[in-house]
């Protein structure tokens, strides 16, 4: 079976690693799935270093729809029995031909369709309408969480024989191969790796942290984006300076090295899918908090296995940390080797690029 993935080709966060992880394990499996951008970028970029057959279509913006023509023949004549699309430019070029393109098309959605433009004005709202009617156009609908589900079929009114939920998955690593941990006695170190958007909530980590008053408590956050500047304002405001560290984007490279020295990763997001990034924390064996965004509860179902606190609340974000930093060393180390235990068990990339390819199957017989 032939696939070809296409994204925009600009993103460059959990939509990015999404991608790459599904190619590369389906590469490693032996299957024919190739990636196209519509523009040149850091999707492609990673894409290349993994070792994925890639292509560029050139498209120059959102309205360069001379390069439709382009992608309807590169679908054609390559031959592709389906295309798979994800982001919402991506959704837009294959609904503007996919009646004239022999493939079945599938869409990834990644995000709150609903939010996805949010604050940008009148444009805004017609992205959002676009992409919510590429949505009915496409064959089959892979969304990363129930809710998503949920939110398409009640709210946005799509088949419900269209969508299937399937979970994001990662490459987990052995215990062996993770870098050993650094014994920080003075501190105890808090990991946020989150784009610096006010979708993520750092406000309200930051304010946590005051409400915490714990100088022994130190926050990193990785992480660049439009919010870094009120973010470190913020922080002087608080009197936090000292204790808050701001990296920006960071590589995997540098998270993993990162990672050594920190005793906790929390997530503060409004609102989120099925945040990769937590599972890339519990595979370096750190705990994991976060708040009780989408299908959340499917990855820590427990207080044995992670830490949940209530969306925009600070109170519940500062009462689960202090948790944490109060946990005997000992016992919260067991909660991050059972939580790596249960995620690598069910969220696995394999396991997703598995669950895809039955509807692929199912697909190409129609």
């Amino acid at each position: 079976m032939k696939v070809l993935h296409v994204n925009a080709g600009l993103e460059n966060g959990g939509g990015l690693t999404h991608i790459v992880n599904l190619l590369k394990e389906a590469k490693n499996e032996g299957k024919d799935f190739e990636l196209l951008t519509l523009a040149e970028g850091p999707v492609a970029t990673a894409a290349r270093k993994a070792g994925i057959t890639t292509h560029v279509l050139g498209a120059g913006s959102r309205y360069d729809l001379a390069a439709l023509k382009r992608l309807r023949t590169f679908i054609n004549d390559g031959h592709y029995q389906i295309v798979h699309t994800h982001g919402a430019r991506a959704n837009l070029f294959l609904s503007l031909i996919h009646t004239k393109i022999k493939a079945a098309w599938c869409i990834t959605v990644h995000s709150d369709p609903y939010l996805d433009f949010e604050g940008r004005g009148l444009m805004g709202k017609i992205f959002t309408k676009l992409n919510l009617r590429a949505l009915h156009k496409a064959d089959c609908i892979f969304a990363v969480t129930k809710h998503f589900a949920d939110l398409l079929e009640q709210k946005a009114k799509i088949d419900p024989a269209k969508v299937h939920v399937i979970y994001n998955g990662i490459f987990f690593h052995d215990d062996s191969e993770i870098p050993a941990k650094y014994d920080d006695q003075v501190y105890f170190n808090i990991v946020n790796v989150a784009r610096t958007e006010k979708v993520k909530g750092q406000e309200l980590l930051l304010k946590a942290i005051k409400k915490l008053d714990d100088s022994h408590v130190r926050l990193h956050i990785a992480g660049d984006g439009s919010q870094l500047e009120n973010l470190k304002a913020l922080t002087r405001q608080l009197e936090l300076s000292p204790q808050v560290t701001f990296h920006g984007f960071m590589t995997q490279k540098q998270l993993r090295n990162l990672y050594r020295r920190m005793n906790l990763a929390v997530l503060t997001s409004y609102s989120e899918s099925f945040p990769l990034v937590l599972l890339e924390a519990s595979d370096n064996q750190l705990p994991i908090l976060s708040t009780a965004i989408g299908d959340i509860k499917m990855m820590i179902p427990d207080q044995e296995h992670g830490f949940i606190a209530k969306i925009g609340d600070v109170d519940s974000i500062a009462a689960e940390i202090k948790r944490a930093v109060n946990m005997d060393p000992a016992a919260l180390k067991a909660v991050a080797l059972r939580e790596k235990k249960y995620v690598a068990a069910n969220f696995s990339v394999e396991k997703q690029l598995a669950s895809i390819q039955k509807v692929y199957d199912k697909l190409a017989k129609h």
